[in-house]
């Protein structure tokens, strides 16, 4: 869906993780499907916001397009070339044009290192630091990309504030000119009013550089802001995808509509007056998920359908998807025989 000059395709992705019993023999009882089955596409300077519920496998799915988890099934083509099974030798070279930033600036940086040395460790491993004076001129240089003073490269991360450690971290990522960042709730961490200023600083970043982004995050707020389209994941699964306005506008699923109106509006007489759509109950176990359409039993329009069969993510619309079976057209039928049978 974001159209032919994808910088990331990724197919039917699965990532299970075996669950073993025993003490002396071990042997596995059943898998925990973190991601079971996700498909998606980043457009080239496009950032898509990936959204869901804790737990629900975002981050797994960011681990495992940086090939730092292990595929169950599933392709992953990065600028067009399939990365799915390459060896970590093979992957080394790709690592400069496919970076992550991690959601805690506090751990994600080593405190022995100075700010210097952690900007410009990715150009010393990948060789391309140059002379001395090449490799400070461009620290000095990322310093000031992120709203730094060249000064600060002698300082140790324990001296700045989370905002400013966020920042030597996204300083870190873009060392590298990469093509595809991968942002792990990158702001989830930080007050309120730095949230504002480390967003404006990665669309900033975007428009200067030209990157893409995989922006992982659960505050809608934020992902509102920073995204061109929207995938909303729900225990393993994308349930929908859309551009961020008409997601918002006009959602399809129920989880979608759910989450929307979970987030509180700003103006307190339109938050009074709107209609509340609960999500009620808690996530189903991903050792054990339910048949057909995971969402089914907390979704308050399911027929006996969603829980027989698990609903294709399919085209609603232009640039617009769910996998819902109350807008499968394909299926029409057996949703009208459900809901005779109900």
């Amino acid at each position: 869906m974001a159209g032919a000059d994808s910088v990331l395709r990724v197919r039917d992705l699965k990532v299970h993780f075996p669950v073993h019993d025993g003490v002396l023999i071990r042997r596995q009882t059943g898998s925990v499907k973190a991601v079971d089955g996700v498909s998606f596409e980043v457009g080239r300077s496009e950032t898509l916001g990936l959204v869901g519920e804790s737990g629900c496998g975002k981050s797994t799915t960011g681990l495992a397009i940086l090939r730092m988890t292990p595929l169950t099934e599933g392709r992953i083509e990065f600028e067009g070339q399939d990365i799915s099974h390459l060896s970590v030798r093979r992957m080394r070279p790709l690592r400069k044009r496919l970076q992550m930033v991690y959601q805690d600036p506090y751990g994600s940086l080593n405190p022995r290192m100075k700010v210097g040395d952690l900007i410009g460790e990715p150009l010393v491993i990948h060789g391309v630091a140059g002379d001395q004076d090449a490799y400070r001129a461009r620290i000095q240089e990322l310093l000031r990309l992120v709203g730094l003073r060249p000064e600060m490269a002698e300082r140790y991360p324990h001296e700045f504030s989370g905002g400013q450690r966020q920042r030597i971290s996204i300083a870190r990522a873009v060392a590298l000119n990469p093509t595809l960042v991968l942002c792990d709730e990158p702001v989830s961490a930080l007050d309120v009013s730095i949230q504002a200023q480390v967003i404006n600083l990665f669309q900033e970043l975007q428009e200067r550089l030209g990157l893409s982004y995989l922006f992982i995050a659960h505050d809608l707020a934020v992902v509102r802001h920073v995204s061109h389209r929207i995938a909303v994941m729900y225990l393993g699964r994308i349930v929908e995808v859309a551009p961020r306005d008409l997601l918002y506008r006009a959602p399809l699923h129920p989880y979608t509509r759910g989450l929307l109106a979970a987030a509180p509006l700003p103006d307190p007489s339109a938050e009074r007056s709107r209609a509340h759509e609960e999500i009620v109950g808690e996530p189903p176990s991903v050792v054990n998920p339910p048949s057909g359409c995971h969402f089914h039993p907390r979704c308050p329009m399911a027929m006996p359908v969603c829980a027989q069969r698990a609903p294709e993510l399919t085209a609603a619309a232009t640039g617009h998807a769910v996998a819902c079976h109350l807008h499968d057209p394909s299926r029409a039928l057996d949703i009208a025989a459900s809901g005779l049978a109900a």
